[in-house]
């Protein structure tokens, strides 16, 4: 069987290739894409060859955000079959280093993660249109599932994992820095958690318009709006949590500074080294917390998508084929236009 490949080779050298794939072994299956999502770290790959510290060094597959159907099962596959719908979790912890037995399993010292420039050689990922994956990586999903929704369970997974880590959110006062689809996809599990107010901050139109479409109470351009927030930051402050989802200096300093006493910050952006604010977070007793990744949120956010508890169509805003692959990414990489861009994979 062919399949197309979705394969970075450096900075901007994205090809799509053919070749055969691979027949699933013992408790693996076979899979056929049906949807996936360009996430920021596909697209740092793309544009400047790595993030960080981590460079592509040898040709990837890119994408870590996907859903498939099963096209056949390897031996001792007994839960999937031929047909069934999936969601595949990108993640694979170990199990038995250090971290895995304390539970923190998305802090495994030998994380495979699809997509991933981070080990050597590097993980190859999900765009393609046809691969073998462990069974393990795989969740059942109604065969009348929206593929395209399914394939958002990641990112969702992600703001799971940061509105565990911050507590009940039932009552509380939000305010979300960043429209991207984490930040729209915050807003949403805000909305669902019970939070009285949301606010959320972003330059773009475009990216509020659909925070606002999955929850937001009120949407400020800070761009055009600079000074909105001030009021805020009246009386030591006015939000009881933040979740901060563009990692850019200026909106962490106003998301301190619009923290009230004893507030909590959840840092779910990344970037590289970025200055903060320390006389404010010690004078007001911030609580400043990081988030990264997640583990059985992955299995939540499934859930959650295809109940219908939490509705993330209105994120996805482009679609294009894979062999429109570099149209893709060039329409995702525009925030005046694009908040999640999805391959289809179907033929």
């Amino acid at each position: 069987m062919k399949t197309r490949v979705c394969r970075l080779y450096g900075e901007n050298d994205l090809r799509i290739e053919t070749e055969t794939a691979p027949k699933p072994g013992a408790g693996q299956v076979l899979l056929s894409i049906a949807a996936g999502g360009i996430c920021g770290s596909d697209m740092h790959y793309l544009s400047q060859g790595g993030i960080g510290t981590i460079r592509v060094t040898e040709p990837i597959i890119l994408g870590h955000e996907a859903s498939g159907r099963v096209l056949g099962t390897g031996a001792g596959v007994t839960k999937l079959a031929a047909g069934d719908a999936v969601a595949i979790n990108p993640s694979r912890s170990c199990g038995t280093c250090r971290f895995c037995t304390e539970g923190l399993y998305m802090h495994c010292m030998n994380m495979r993660f699809n997509g991933s420039a981070m080990r050597l050689p590097h993980e190859q990922g999900l765009f393609r249109d046809c691969l073998v994956v462990e069974a393990a990586q795989c969740i059942k999903v109604p065969v009348d599932a929206d593929l395209g929704a399914v394939a958002c369970a990641e990112p969702l997974a992600v703001c799971l994992h940061a509105a565990r880590i911050a507590g009940d959110i039932a009552g509380k006062r939000v305010l979300i820095t960043g429209a991207g689809p984490i930040g729209a996809l915050c807003t949403a599990v805000a909305a669902h958690e019970g939070a009285s107010e949301i606010v959320v901050t972003d330059l773009q139109d475009a990216a509020l318009e659909v925070a606002a479409r999955m929850g937001a109470t009120r949407c400020i351009n800070v761009m055009r709006d600079s000074a909105a927030l001030a009021e805020y930051e009246a009386d030591k402050g006015h939000f009881d949590l933040v979740f901060e989802c563009s990692a850019v200096e200026s909106a962490i300093r106003s998301a301190i500074a619009s923290l009230r006493p004893r507030g909590t910050l959840v840092q779910v952006g990344v970037a590289g080294d970025t200055p903060m604010p320390m006389n404010a977070i010690v004078a007001k007793e911030i609580t400043l917390q990081g988030s990264f990744r997640f583990h059985e949120e992955f299995g939540q956010a499934v859930d959650a998508i295809t109940s219908g508890r939490i509705n993330v169509l209105p994120i996805i805003t482009q679609r294009f084929p894979l062999d429109q692959a570099s149209e893709a990414f060039a329409v995702a990489a525009d925030r005046s236009q694009a908040v999640k861009v999805h391959l289809n994979f179907s033929r």
